[in-house]
């Protein structure tokens, strides 16, 4: 009988370092000893994976939710899957409607909508429509690496503009400068709120977390340059890691706020699903002497378990290190001179459902 043996791979410049199985996949895997030798002190096989975009038949672009922690009740996401690799991506259980595993598979097996501008169009235009801000990229970061190639965010905006419909786009990528001649058409109109995420200020720990992402500094330039532009932004301290960097919530807003950053807002660590052990498993590679306290301590804002995901506590917990957290993010959103975040002019929107054309830049 062949031993189950599980080689040592390192996967080069991605979060996940596994593949689980996909939770509704009847197909069971695993890995065998094929007889050849393996020295039981080689060192990890550096396996560099190619990323794979392919289109996404998709009939609808508009994801509705009736979250009530969640202030807007739709999304759009032209992609699947998410290029920047971060391990806490609460998105990553999705690709298991797809038969893939969110591990490695969520970060390369990536896919695209390829009409996804016209399907907004679609719903736009349809009698039973009502206006109410929209996020763009809720579940997936809309300004990915495979945003370069395909350009869906930027012809989203536009059709977005086009109809004077409100937005919310939440990113951690500088590709979102590419649009700032767009997004600025709509933050005149009050039509646009842009979030940056910001998990922490060490370059070493965002390169572990979040491999692909804009690095700490490069998101604040972004903050600067929105700003700068009459863009409304937000810094979305996200998520809050106990022990590896809940110490860093203050000086991000701070830095946030000097960057030009005029709202804020936090969100626990999240581990629904595949996501627990495929963090935890992060957590004893990159540092193992502290993994026991990280989920000791998340643990204690669940009622011991790593994860709730009852309305009103899976994006803050409860017990006293929640408070805590709420407790210090009420002080320095005080201190710092922070506002509530830009409501969005609905009233503009216009649906030309009778083919009415109208101009981009009125």
């Amino acid at each position: 009988m062949m031993k189950s043996i599980k080689p040592k791979v390192r996967f080069l410049g991605r979060g996940a370092q596994s593949m689980p199985k996909p939770r509704y996949l009847s197909q069971q895997h695993a890995w065998f000893d094929d007889g050849w030798p393996r020295a039981e002190d080689e060192e990890h096989d550096q396996i560099s994976l190619a990323t794979r975009l392919s289109p996404y038949p998709a009939k609808k672009i508009i994801s509705y939710n009736q979250s009530p922690d969640l202030s807007i009740d739709r999304t759009v996401n032209p992609y699947r899957g998410c290029e920047h690799g971060c391990i806490y991506c609460y998105a990553r259980p999705s690709h298991a409607y797809l038969d893939l595993s969110p591990g490695i598979d969520f970060e390369t097996k990536l896919f695209y909508k390829p009409h996804a501008e016209q399907l907004l169009e679609k719903e736009l235009q349809a009698d039973s429509y009502q206006c109410r801000p929209l996020m763009l990229g809720g579940n997936t970061d809309a300004y990915q690496a495979a945003e370069k190639k395909k350009g869906l965010t930027r012809r989203l905006l536009e059709k977005l503009a086009h109809y004077r419909h409100p937005v919310v786009l939440v990113t951690k990528s500088c590709l979102i400068e590419r649009d700032i001649d767009l997004l600025s058409v709509l933050a005149k109109q009050r039509l646009l709120m842009c979030w940056i995420s910001q998990t922490t200020l060490n370059d070493e720990l965002s390169r572990r977390l979040e491999p692909r992402a804009s690095g700490p500094r490069r998101r604040l330039r972004v903050m600067e340059r929105l700003a700068a532009a009459g863009i409304p932004v937000g810094v979305l301290v996200a998520p809050v890691i106990p022990v590896l960097s809940d110490g860093e919530m203050e000086r991000i807003m701070e830095t946030a706020k000097q960057a030009g950053a005029s709202a804020a807002a936090y969100v626990l660590l999240r581990l629904p699903l595949e996501i627990e052990s495929l963090f935890e498993e992060w957590l004893k590679q990159n540092y193992s002497s502290q993994a026991g306290r990280v989920m000791s301590q998340l643990r204690s804002c669940h009622q011991g378990r790593a994860y709730r995901s009852a309305y009103g506590l899976r994006m803050r917990g409860s017990g006293p290190y929640a408070s805590m957290l709420a407790s210090r993010f009420k002080l320095a959103h005080r201190r710092f001179g922070f506002k509530p975040a830009m409501k969005l002019d609905c009233s503009r929107f216009r649906s030309e459902r009778h083919g009415r054309q109208a101009d981009l830049f009125d």
